[in-house]
């Protein structure tokens, strides 16, 4: 079977959505899936206003035809709301060809945080784009139930997972900061509620690993924080390893892999009981979930690292990649019977 994903979020961006579409694409291939990307790649692109070294594409529709007939894949998934996934949601609907979506970004409540624009209306345009699809993807109950009441239709769950080779324990980098350590990473910007974390009176240190607009302004006003920039890899399940409680300030992520990758470093995670953290952590005794934040951070230094490492271990890609691959099998048999016949779908991806 070989699906093709059509995103706006592609390298060098460094969010969620890229590493998770990496990650399923490495899992799905150990299943017998073929995965290919239609990205902005050759397209010229545009800054995106409020996000720092982030652009977007300015695709050429006779372009992504051409690119979705040479791979001419047995599924077509969109995995973002932008101008690559509306350029393949119409040639899709122009050509009656069945595509999956997935919902990953809450882009209601991000444009709310930066400009007067009602939450309402980004809803109403984007339960519209995902009318279309045949099915489209959620990472949590919460955020299922959410789209419920805002009227979007034929949703299905595709959780997440983690690398539990790259981000474990034994990788942590020595800090030279006063303990306990209270860490923290993702992009720099309002929606991630980062000031709710760093205004915090805690003792030890606070560190912040990441870069975007609001970079620059956080670090003038916090000065007791250490910033580290961006880091990827290695190096930064090391430094995540390294610390004692993962902050996890934001009240909008869908999910937020990065609590699963600080588990899986045995790191435990406090958060507010908002969708994400309360789908990812709920009552699991691998993390704190509080509206006092700082009660969180405190409550987390007791748990066991030892029951975070385990928790993680069973939140596997292979896992997350059957779900998307269940999903993306329900268009495929939506399509003309000679592309069906082309490459049926493997039985290991139905297991």
């Amino acid at each position: 079977m070989r699906v093709l994903i059509a995103t706006d979020a592609w390298h060098p961006q460094i969010n969620g959505v890229v590493r998770t579409l990496t990650s399923l694409a490495r899992a799905a291939k150990g299943l017998g899936v073929s995965i290919e990307f239609l990205t902005p790649e050759g397209f010229p692109t545009v800054p995106l206003p409020t996000y720092a070294n982030l652009r977007l594409a300015i695709p050429n529709s006779s372009k992504i035809a051409r690119r979705i007939e040479t791979v001419n894949p047995d599924a077509i998934h969109i995995a973002t709301e932008g101008p690559i996934g509306f350029a393949a949601r119409a040639i899709c609907r122009r050509r009656r060809r069945p595509f999956t979506t997935s919902y990953t970004t809450c882009f209601p409540e991000y444009i709310a945080a930066r400009a007067p624009l009602p939450e309402s209306l980004t809803y109403a345009v984007l339960r519209r784009f995902h009318a279309a699809a045949t099915v489209t993807m959620v990472s949590t109950t919460s955020l299922m139930n959410q789209l419920r009441g805002r009227g979007f239709q034929n949703l299905s769950m595709w959780t997440r997972g983690v690398d539990a080779d790259l981000f474990a324990p034994h990788r942590a980098i020595p800090l030279d900061l006063p303990r306990p350590i209270f860490l923290t990473t993702g992009r720099i910007a309002v929606e991630k509620n980062l000031e709710a974390f760093l205004s915090l009176d805690l003792p030890g240190s606070k560190v912040v690993i990441g870069e975007g607009p609001q970079e620059a302004e956080l670090r003038q006003r916090f000065r007791d924080v250490t910033f580290l920039g961006l880091r990827e890899g290695p190096e930064l399940a090391g430094l995540m390893a390294a610390a004692d409680v993962f902050v996890f300030p934001s009240r909008t992520d869908t999910f937020g892999v990065v609590q699963l990758e600080a588990l899986a470093c045995g790191i435990p995670v406090a958060a507010f009981p908002v969708m994400g953290p309360r789908d990812v952590i709920g009552g699991s005794a691998v993390g704190v979930l509080d509206e006092d934040l700082r009660a969180a951070c405190l409550g987390a230094l007791t748990l066991s690292r030892e029951a975070c490492r385990k928790f993680a271990l069973t939140r596997s890609w292979a896992t997350s990649a059957r779900q998307f691959i269940a999903n993306v099998s329900r268009a495929a048999l939506h399509q003309p019977q000679e592309i069906r016949a082309a490459a049926p779908i493997p039985a290991s991806a139905r297991g």
